[in-house]
């Protein structure tokens, strides 16, 4: 009986030593996995585009990036008819070499789908997820021509054009959101759009990928045919417009953070 007795206290003593621990296992395993997101905006677009969206991801626990790509919004004093989709891409896989960024969400909206492609010839092994949100999916050696998207008419030295679409267009009608992007608009470099997209490897077929369709009608609907071929992840959120990180992001973050 007496053995008996302190065997059980031995027991005891033992679970409780080990209990903290096994709670704190318990812990981590509840906890979600905190997931480093870069989005990247589309062309006239800046950093500023995902000031609704970046904030409800960081509530959700996770790291978000929002670079501005280079001559575009607060970037804009850096516009050049040098600057082409090759300095586009330089920019984000600057970002996650520099800030040493690893198993990243890699999310491009619109003409962006070209940049985050040619960021994970780069880098496909800092690289977990690629996103494309209303987004083009390029092949290798096309432009954004290619995909229907014309350049504005103009003359021979025209090397930099607005945007032809409002924020209307972009599927926000929300008054001050249109207010506040038609002053934010930025030119585009017309380089960025008649550069080829040059890949050097098959790193991009072996990241996964997710096609988020926003628009109906769209040669981004095209885009999401191919992605489905592929085997990619789809989602649709057709009731946001092409600008869903401006007129619905609380949805759209509900999406991306389903995602991971």
């Amino acid at each position: 009986m007496i053995g008996t007795r302190r065997v059980s206290r031995r027991r005891a003593v033992a679970a409780l030593a080990v209990a903290p621990v096994a709670l704190a296992d318990l812990a981590a395993l509840a906890a979600p996995r905190r997931t480093t997101f870069v989005l990247v905006h589309g062309a006239w677009h800046g950093g500023w585009c995902w000031k609704k969206l970046a904030p409800l991801l960081r509530a959700a626990g996770h790291d978000v990036y929002t670079p501005t790509l280079t001559g575009l919004g607060e970037r804009s004093h850096l516009l050049t008819r040098d600057i082409g989709l090759d300095t586009h891409i330089a920019d984000i896989a600057a970002v996650l070499e520099y800030e040493d960024l690893r198993d990243v969400v890699l999310v491009g909206h619109s003409y962006a789908g070209m940049v985050i492609t040619g960021v994970a010839d780069k880098a496909a092994a800092r690289i977990g997820q690629l996103v494309y949100l209303d987004a083009l999916l390029p092949e290798n050696g096309k432009a954004v021509v290619d995909y229907g998207r014309k350049p504005p008419p103009g003359t021979e030295d025209s090397w930099h054009d607005p945007s032809p679409a409002t924020p209307q267009q972009f599927g926000v009608t929300d008054e001050v959101d249109v207010a506040w992007m038609k002053a934010r608009f930025s030119d585009m470099p017309r380089k960025s759009m008649l550069q080829p997209l040059q890949l050097t490897s098959d790193a991009t077929r072996s990241v996964k990928a997710t096609f988020i369709l926003c628009t109906k009608g769209s040669f981004f609907e095209e885009a999401a045919e191919r992605a489905k071929q592929r085997g990619y992840r789809y989602r649709e959120l057709l009731s946001g417009g092409h600008d869903v990180m401006v007129s619905q992001p609380k949805a759209l973050a509900s999406v991306l953070l389903d995602l991971v």
